[in-house]
């Protein structure tokens, strides 16, 4: 299952000019978020759309790179062919026609040289068109990507700068409201005593104080709906089996590094730190008995207590810094280098967990 995408344009190079442009048009919004008065929403788009960018011009010169490689080794299979074809129009001339052969049996003759050329030199002319623009569209495609060479770098750099923005912006914000105060006592000794996700979950009302009665966005009518957190592709449904042995009932995300998480729908932070086996954790509740897991992160942000408005940065994936070659990986990769790093979801109502995938909504693709 694929999800989250924006659409391929007809050739690789309308493609990887259409990502260009993303790329510009995404660096636009991170000089308008310098000066917005929603700086942690204003950034969140911003990397959003870097990352929106960034998966467009990786499929873009991808398929750009693999048009010219074919096309080039057509050209050299067809080098033969090609060295034949110059010939034979070299002795024909500018001006080849029927009317400039002369047979020696005469007229007749010359009128059945005429008729063969006639049929012949079309099919010359047709064959060194598609010679031609075969070369030129090569030679096009190579160009382009030179020139996106500066585009991609400039967009790497400007997404990291975008991310650590963002990560100052949510540190310094202070207009959040708060349901209730973190027990950091009663945490610490909860986390201590829970083997499972199952008995955390259990405890987590047990950690707060001062709960307020705050109305969220009811999630009614929007069960299947929702966006998912992060833009990736799914390794494991829930139920399945892993590698190791291990059943879970949450669905695994082949996520970029550094990709963005996000929350799907208005949510208090019941939790976030590290947790059992699980890594870096957030626990949101959009309503009461109802909790989105997100496990794996590399970064988390705000703070717990926080009501968190739908689409608010949750937090960020780990992995290496992005590079040029990155972006141009080979065609086919899926969850390899380019999805290295993974993001747990889980989605528990009450006292058992339900799967994800009936939240979420699913008909979207991820541009490789």
């Amino acid at each position: 299952m694929i999800l989250a995408t924006p659409a391929l344009a007809e050739t690789p190079a309308e493609t990887a000019r259409a990502a260009m442009a993303e790329l510009e048009a995404a660096t636009i919004k991170l000089d308008e978020a310098e000066t917005a008065r929603d700086r942690v929403r204003a950034l969140t788009e911003t990397v959003q759309a870097f990352e929106t960018g960034l998966a467009a011009m990786r499929a873009g010169l991808r398929a750009a790179s693999i048009r010219e490689t074919e096309l080039r080794r057509n050209l050299d299979a067809r080098d033969g062919e090609v060295t034949k074809l110059l010939a034979a129009l070299s002795s024909l001339g500018p001006e080849a026609g029927p009317q400039t052969f002369v047979h020696p049996d005469g007229p007749i003759g010359a009128a059945r040289a005429g008729l063969l050329m006639a049929s012949v030199t079309p099919a010359l002319s047709d064959a060194a068109k598609g010679l031609r623009n075969d070369v030129e569209e090569a030679i096009a495609l190579r160009q382009l990507q030179q020139d996106a060479a500066d585009t991609l770098r400039q967009g790497l750099t400007d997404v990291q700068a975008a991310r650590t923005a963002l990560s100052q912006a949510v540190a310094d914000r202070t207009d959040l409201p708060r349901k209730f105060t973190e027990d950091s006592v009663r945490t610490a000794l909860l986390i201590a005593a829970s083997e499972t996700l199952d008995g955390f979950a259990a405890g987590l009302s047990q950690i707060s104080e001062n709960e307020a009665s705050l109305d969220l966005d009811a999630l009614r009518g929007r069960k299947g709906r929702l966006p998912l957190p992060v833009t990736g592709e799914i390794l494991r449904r829930a139920g399945e089996t892993d590698a190791a042995g291990v059943t879970r009932p949450g669905v695994l995300v082949a996520t970029r590094p550094h990709a963005l998480v996000t929350t799907p729908t208005a949510a208090t932070i019941r939790y976030r730190g590290p947790l059992l086996d699980y890594g870096l954790v957030t626990i949101l509740e959009p309503e009461p008995d109802i909790l989105f897991v997100f496990a794996g992160l590399d970064t988390v942000f705000g703070e717990t207590g926080q009501v968190l408005p739908e689409g608010s940065p949750v937090g960020l994936m780990g992995g290496p810094e992005g590079s040029q070659n990155d972006i141009r990986s080979p065609m086919g990769e899926r969850a390899g280098a380019a999805l290295s790093e993974t993001l747990y979801i889980e989605v528990r109502q009450g006292d058992a967990p339900e799967d994800p995938l009936g939240w979420f909504a699913d008909d979207k693709e991820l541009i490789e």
